[in-house]
């Protein structure tokens, strides 16, 4: 016995209901997220429209069609936000609320003068519209998970074509007014694309959640939390057991007199300075480098291609941007300055080694009257 219209409204509306249960509880569980957020309120206004659509027992009156289709363009942008914020961080709220407001005057406008079949026409190309930006932007950002953002998208894309199509038959007959909901193909395919995509998207969702989430805590466990660079773990297990390309720099650099900041500024004081440099450290740095804080305000830099003399100018540049720089302390600015060592890997040189070469050659430069820099002689044998 086949399943009539408001029935199959019904059961998509509980599935998408159980989907929101879970959306919710991950929520709950990873506030930071904001698209969940975003994901938990679009699907909960779909479920309440598609209750509505299923509970109308054969009515077909301008209410029973205005408002769920007016809820079911709120839930879907709703779900667009996520989107966005899920690739991006954030949304274009302004320019999402504008599509909305479009979206629904062109619905409801056409119902209000009479045209229904017009306004089902417009609700179908806006739900297409809503799904294909979806698709572009989990397309888009498919490089964070390749497989599953992409089958993410498929899935959106399809479920878009299957509204189109619904507006494509609309229009092909002529169904200016509509005194009963549409009964074709395409809608049995929106239908059908309705389960998939509360399933699919549901389940796929939850997997990317939990995939940045794995990976946020692993980037959590290897960053210093006050520099936002990596921690000394992180350093020695990216090199501990790799050899160093050749003509490899490593830097050791030692903020000079920092004690005396904690102790004269305060720690709050102390930690902007060790923040600012780090922000030095990156400006200065190329993308491929990495920067590592190893405990207190020692900070340490491996760079790929640099011979020694290419390394040195590279540290004295980060001296001279620290040494020059107006630090925010308190009410007022502060300046502090740093030692560097610099060394460059040898034949066959183990980082650990190069590393205290560096370190060497970083206890010479304070020795020597701190705010200056020493390069390790060159290891010419293995």
């Amino acid at each position: 016995m086949p399943i009539d219209n408001d029935s199959l409204m019904i059961a998509i509306a509980v599935s998408g209901a159980a989907l929101t249960l879970v959306l919710v509880i991950a929520w709950l569980n990873s506030r930071r997220d904001s698209y969940l957020f975003s994901w938990t309120v679009g699907i909960t206004f779909v479920v309440v429209a598609l209750f509505a659509l299923g509970m109308r027992n054969g009515a077909y009156d301008l209410v029973h069609q205005l408002v769920p289709f007016a809820l079911l363009l709120v839930g879907l942008s709703a779900v667009l936000v996520g989107a966005f914020q899920f690739r991006h961080g954030r949304a274009p709220m302004v320019a999402l609320l504008v599509l909305l407001a479009i979206a629904e005057a062109a619905v409801v406008i056409p119902m209000l003068l009479g045209w229904s079949g017009v306004g089902t026409i417009a609700l179908n190309a806006a739900c297409a519209l809503i799904m294909a930006l979806c698709a572009w932007q989990y397309w888009a950002g498919r490089a964070e998970s390749p497989v599953v953002l992409t089958v993410n998208a498929m899935i959106y894309a399809v479920t878009g074509a299957s509204f189109l199509a619904c507006a494509v038959v609309l229009v092909a007959d002529q169904s200016w007014v509509l005194t009963a909901p549409p009964s074709n193909w395409a809608e049995e395919f929106n239908a059908l694309m309705a389960i998939v995509g509360l399933t699919g998207v549901g389940s796929l969702s939850l997997t990317l959640n939990h995939s940045r989430m794995a990976r946020r805590h692993r980037e959590e466990a290897n960053t210093d939390s006050l520099t936002g660079v990596l921690n000394r773990r992180a350093l020695f297990d990216r090199y501990e057991t790799m050899d160093l390309p050749a003509g490899t720099a490593v830097l050791m650099f030692d903020l000079d007199h920092f004690k005396q900041i904690n102790d004269h500024r305060g720690h709050a004081a102390g930690d902007r300075v060790l923040q600012h440099f780090a922000e030095i450290l990156r400006a200065d740095l190329r993308p491929t480098d990495v920067v590592a804080r190893l405990g207190g305000e020692e900070f340490c830099a491996v760079l790929t291609g640099r011979d020694r003399e290419e390394a040195t100018e590279v540290a004295e540049r980060i001296r001279r941007s620290f040494e020059q720089a107006a630090i925010p302390i308190g009410n007022g600015a502060g300046a502090a300055t740093v030692s560097i060592g610099v060394a460059i890997n040898g034949p066959a040189e183990s980082f650990s080694s190069t590393l205290s070469r560096a370190d060497s050659a970083l206890y010479k430069a304070k020795q020597g009257g701190r705010n200056q820099i020493r390069a390790a002689a060159l290891r010419l044998v293995a």
